[in-house]
């Protein structure tokens, strides 16, 4: 065996910089691409001589990128891994102590979103000759622990290399996790900063390992046999689209299904775009933030099929939406199959609706299912049409009318938005609103972080979807709240040339959690920035614009919807990050949605609250548990 002598770090960069991985593009033609798009970073004493020095010799081989902050750094590169269906990741390094740390929330969103990120945050001499070091967290009864223990529950694997030569096990394995569909998710390896710099005889061929290929696994013939016959016991069947389904890159079989048997479909967060948005069976958003006629569809359905979705409460009106209907799951986890005592179907989605296929053959849905389907999806698009189209006057406007002059900005240049633009956001009111009303003809231009919801996510999350897309338009629709939780990779997006279009919803607060707040009996307290201000303190007067502007973007700061979609056409011809500012209400959103669980307390000394909670007690009876 042939080795060269190479320190931990040199053979870790130089083995990511070789890994190739066969990826499926929309159009369904391969390639082989490399696997790591790059590698995020902010240097500090716990990696900046080790992996610094490694990266720095292989930088024509695998890019660093320079960030503001480690989370929202991590956040970009989760993005980059969303958008490309997981068949790419980028890594994400960091120092020790508060830099690890700051990495923790975007390893959590990572992790429930099951996206792949390989985190090498740096860890504490593995020698202990010089403890405790800057950062180092110590613990007075665990001698081994540091601060790169927290993401042991954030990660679906987790190492600390303790020797230079563990590189050669723990790396395979953090690839295999991340390439495995089932068990997809981040990859923590923690590098003791005096073991990133150590020697060793690495065997010349971990540097050129094979090219990624990601697994199919079918499904077993007796589950096969008894979904078979529950779809054909099925006389309202509905299909509800997750995020298996373009993880899978299943969309076209999902389509033939649809179109075969005539089930209508209805989407989760993480399955919008799962078919576009004008197909004549796609009734949309379902669940808390779905639109009337789909979760109507939901309640009437005999068999609900779910494909690649973890059924999440919002999802499934917190298991309210559809309990008279048999459960079937389609997943390639069977964790996710087994929810809620459904028939199980672990499959990949692309192979198991293949293998379905070839036992239902005539069988269809009910001609009047299928056709009262195709009604409620023709008047469906003609009421969102409505709704963001006419703009009222004399009154703030609200996310839908947002929504369609973003889209309909494109028209004025001869674009079509569903198929140009990848609209993209995390928490708050906007998710709901672009759930419903968003319209993408391919699969990926609705982009929505909705298993964290993490505040944050936004800005840095259009920053990695423009470098995984830099043919379409990256458009980040954000809340100010939000805004001002994380907002700095907006000037990274400018320092690597990253153009994106960042639009502003401000409507001076936590206006989707206040008005949570109310309905569940409470006064409106501690949301809205001017219901904050404490005696001696001043109103708040951030200029997002201006804020905007000083990290080098453009922006711009408009007075309605017209002057919107004036600016949104502006900003589609720029060559550099946008930013424009609305003023918007709270207090006006799309009809639609179901019940969610929200607990309301038990006793109260108001009346709001007491009835609140008879409502909250009388929805719990209709789950299904």
């Amino acid at each position: 065996m042939k080795t060269v002598r190479l320190t931990m770090a040199q053979a870790l960069v130089k083995h990511l910089a070789a890994l190739r991985m066969e990826v499926e593009h929309l159009d369904g033609h391969t390639s082989i691409e490399p696997y790591c798009g790059g590698v995020f970073t902010i240097f500090g004493h716990g990696n900046v001589a080790g992996l610094g020095e490694a990266l720095a010799a292989e930088r024509d081989h695998l890019t660093t990128y320079r960030a503001h902050n480690e989370q929202t750094m991590a956040h970009a590169a989760i993005a980059f891994s969303k958008a490309q269906f997981r068949q790419r990741i980028m890594a994400v390094s960091t120092s020790i102590g508060p830099g690890a740390t700051n990495m923790v929330t975007a390893a959590a969103v990572a992790h429930v979103n099951r996206l792949p990120v390989l985190l090498l945050p740096g860890d504490v001499f593995a020698t202990r000759r010089p403890d405790p070091v800057l950062q180092q967290i110590e613990s007075f009864g665990q001698g081994d622990i540091s601060a790169s223990d927290c993401f042991r529950p954030v990660t679906r694997y987790f190492d600390r290399l303790t020797r230079p030569e563990h590189i050669l096990t723990a790396l395979p394995r953090a690839i295999q996790t991340m390439t495995d569909p089932a068990n997809c998710g981040p990859a923590c390896l923690s590098l003791p900063q005096d073991v990133q710099a150590m020697a060793f005889d690495c065997p010349e061929d971990f540097l050129s390992p094979g090219v990624l290929r990601f697994r199919r696994p079918p499904a077993d013939e007796r589950e096969l046999a008894h979904s078979v016959a529950l779809l054909r016991s099925a006389k309202r069947p509905l299909i509800v689209a997750g995020g298996g389904v373009l993880y899978s890159r299943a969309w076209a079989a999902l389509r033939a299904f649809v179109d075969a048997h005539g089930v209508p479909v209805v989407e989760s967060h993480g399955g919008k775009s799962s078919l576009p948005w004008d197909h004549p069976l796609n009734l949309g958003a379902i669940g808390v933030d779905g639109v009337s006629w789909a979760n109507d569809m939901a309640r009437e359905a005999d068999v609900v099929f779910a494909v690649g979705t973890r059924l999440q409460d919002f999802t499934t009106g917190s298991h309210a939406l559809f309990p008279q209907a048999k459960l079937l799951s389609l997943n390639v986890q069977p964790y996710d199959a087994g929810k809620w005592s459904g028939a199980a179907l672990v499959a990949d989605a692309r192979v198991g609706l293949g293998q379905l296929e070839a036992g239902l053959h005539d069988w269809a849905a009910d001609a009047a299912w299928t056709a009262r389907a195709k009604q409620q999806a023709a008047a469906a698009n003609a009421r969102i049409t409505e709704l963001t189209t006419n703009v009222p006057k004399d009154m703030l406007p609200y996310d839908a009318e947002v929504i369609g002059a973003v889209r309909d900005s494109a028209l004025e240049l001869g674009l079509d938005s569903g198929t140009q633009d990848v609209a993209l956001c995390a928490a708050g009111t906007l998710p709901a609103e672009l759930h419903k009303l968003w319209r993408a003809s391919l699969p990926g231009n609705y982009h929505m972080e909705y298993g964290y919801s993490c505040m944050g996510y936004e800005v840095a999350g259009g920053l990695g979807v423009k470098m995984a897309r830099p043919e379409q338009e990256s458009i980040v629709l954000v809340g100010d709240g939000s805004y001002m939780m994380a907002n700095s990779e907006l000037a990274t997006s400018l320092l690597l040339g990253q153009k994106m279009i960042v639009v502003i919803l401000d409507n001076r607060g936590y206006g989707c959690i206040e008005r949570l707040q109310i309905k569940t009996g409470s006064p409106g307290f501690n949301n809205m920035l001017d219901d904050c201000v404490p005696e001696g303190g001043e109103r708040s007067t951030i200029d997002f614009a201006m804020h905007a502007r000083a990290m080098g973007a453009d922006a711009v700061h408009v007075r309605d919807i017209a002057e919107l979609k004036a600016a949104m056409v502006k900003a589609r011809q720029a060559k550099r990050t946008q930013v424009i500012v609305i003023d918007t209400t709270h207090h006006r959103i799309t009809d639609g949605g179901c019940w969610w669980e929200v607990a309301v307390p038990e006793v109260s000394g108001r009346r709001e609250v007491n009835e609140a909670h008879a409502s909250y007690v009388k929805a719990q009876t209709a789950q299904r548990i």
